[in-house]
């Protein structure tokens, strides 16, 4: 591990300059401003490790601050699940906030818009606003409405704020310009007419702000430093900026917007309105389904704070958009894993190993390492006996030289017990093999300290007693979307290319220590991979969900680059 310091990314040279250039460090303050439409994923897991991390470095507040302006799509639900997952990353917000906490506000400063000549209401349909606003290379024109007098503005505002208008039929607009080369400034709507309850206004407003007369003056009135918003953004930048216009008073801090580019995942989609319509068709079982990118789907899945912190600060700030290999976010939980996991053993695909030389009705238990990564693991006990269960991959009849796993006279070490050797096997009617007969070497055992113990051979194998084995439910998950970029077609609907096999439900055979599980545990099936105990779980019935294979697919692809 390299001990040079760590370099800062662009947004954190821009903090630092504006510190340099005199501006007081006890004032900075950042915000994480989501939207309670929707669980968050993995693309603003970025944005919040960003905005706390800023907060971490600079000792500065971050303000939790939902952007609650749609009561059409927001929900408590979401708001729950949101506050619930920035937690679990690990992180503490300063201040809770809402944009309805700042209706009455934003309201007030809409009226004295109105008053200045700087917002108007506007009659027209939205078929109508849309062919007046021009195009990117033509002027838009104004609207016949535009030049309506302050008092009759004033008088339809509070009509439309005391709920007399219906729908779609008046919108508020600021006053700036229609022959802006950006579009966005010409004469952009405030507040719309939405008679639909809100989940913490109820039915006290009937109207509601839009986003980029919403964001900026809430930054304003908290007092954030740093409005840092994904690249989308940027073209809002002189509307937020002249919007701050309107209310600045300079004894106060200005809040600054800049913009960095998103990370897309690839096999995946991020965006709410598609995640929605995955769980919407039940192509999966809810936002947490641990094949959602959603970071309470990853939590369910197994997947750590600390590997996606740690992916996340991997891939870094840019000011480019690119696509990310999800074989990097896996790297980063295996890692993680690799180190804190206990090692257990479970069989997926039984066949059944009769070892005939050992005692009939005799067992041991034998010494098992729980994690050769971490000392203070300790170890545990594990159950043998005369029948056990291995893979049915781990045994063929017959097999080339650089097969060194079980088969016909061919010996392998049992992991932390004895070397067996295949003698014999049973199939059924089908020629499917149902059992093997082995004989084990009773001066083998592992950690024994005889000269047999040590004696050595190519291939080890993860095993189960069966007499000691409880079944469980085995979720054996895959990527959701067989496409790397499944949402950037534009002759095919991302649905069309969901993978069929992303869930393989199996009943594995498992050993005993893991009856004292506890849901969200995580583990190391022995070369099977990672593993989880899945909510589903009850006392009679175990789940356990495969958050990542041993392979690291991400590495090798690293040592070809």
């Amino acid at each position: 591990m390299s001990d040079k310091p760590k370099s800062l990314n662009f947004l954190e040279h821009i903090v630092e300059e504006d510190l340099k250039n005199g501006f007081p460090k006890e004032k900075l303050r950042f915000r994480f401003p989501p939207e309670p439409n929707g669980y968050l994923h993995i693309g603003h897991a970025s944005s919040i490790c960003l905005n706390f991390g800023l907060g971490e470095r600079y000792g500065a507040p971050v303000n939790l601050r939902f952007d609650d302006t749609n009561p059409v799509k927001e929900e408590q639900e979401y708001v729950d699940a949101i506050k619930g997952d920035v937690e679990w990353l690990g992180y503490s917000w300063d201040t809770e906030r809402y944009a309805s906490d700042y209706f009455q506000q934003l309201y007030d400063w809409a009226v004295i818009l109105i008053k200045r000549g700087k917002a108007y209401v506007d009659s027209q349909s939205s078929e109508e606003m849309a062919a007046q606003k021009g195009t990117p290379t033509e002027p838009g024109t104004n609207s016949p409405y535009r030049d309506r007098s302050v008092d009759e503005n004033l008088e339809f505002f509070e009509k439309m704020k005391e709920g007399h208008f219906e729908e779609g039929t008046h919108v508020l607009r600021a006053k700036i310009d229609m022959a802006s080369p950006n579009m966005l400034m010409r004469d952009p709507i405030m507040y719309r007419v939405l008679k639909k309850a809100h989940h913490r206004t109820n039915t006290d407003w009937c109207i509601y702000p839009m986003y980029d007369w919403t964001h900026g003056e809430s930054d304003y009135i908290e007092q954030v430093t740093h409005s840092l918003c994904t690249l989308e953004f940027a073209m809002h930048r002189e509307l937020y900026d002249w919007f701050l216009d309107q209310v600045y008073n300079p004894s106060k801090v200005r809040p600054k917007q800049r913009e960095f580019a998103r990370r897309n995942l690839s096999h995946t989609v991020v965006s709410k309105r598609k995640l929605l319509q995955l769980v919407e068709q039940g192509v999966v079982n809810g936002w947490d389904d641990p094949r959602m990118p959603t970071i309470s789907g990853l939590r369910r899945r197994g997947y750590t704070p600390e590997s996606i912190k740690n992916f996340a600060d991997t891939i870094g700030i840019a000011k480019r958009e690119n696509l990310i290999d999800v074989s990097l976010l896996e790297f980063h939980v295996r890692e993680h894993l690799n180190k804190i996991a206990p090692r257990v053993m479970g069989v997926l695909d039984p066949v059944k190993v009769v070892i005939t030389n050992y005692p009939e009705g005799q067992e041991e238990w034998l010494d098992a390492e729980n994690n050769p990564e971490d000392e203070s693991a300790g170890s545990r006990k594990v159950p043998f006996s005369r029948e056990i269960y291995i893979e049915r991959d781990d045994f063929r009849e017959e097999a080339n030289r650089k097969f060194f796993r079980l088969k016909l006279g061919g010996e392998v070490r049992l992991k932390n017990a004895f070397i067996i050797k295949a003698e014999s096997c049973t199939k059924d009617a089908d020629g499917n093999i149902v059992e093997i007969q082995c004989a084990y070497d009773p001066k083998s055992k592992s950690g024994s300290g005889t000269e047999e113990s040590l004696r050595k051979v190519k291939g080890t194998l993860h095993w189960v007693s069966v007499k000691h084995a409880f079944a469980a439910e085995v979720r054996l998950y895959d990527r959701l979307f067989t496409d790397e970029s499944p949402d950037t077609h534009k002759d095919k609907d991302f649905m069309e290319f969901i993978n069929p096999d992303s869930l393989k439900i199996v009943t594995g055979y498992l050993e005993p220590s893991l009856k004292e599980a506890n849901i969200g545990d995580r583990v190391q099936f022995q070369r099977l991979g990672y593993f989880c105990v899945d909510p589903d779980s009850t006392s009679d019935k175990m789940v356990f969900n495969r958050t990542v294979g041993l392979r690291d697919t991400w590495a090798k692809i690293q040592e070809k680059a």
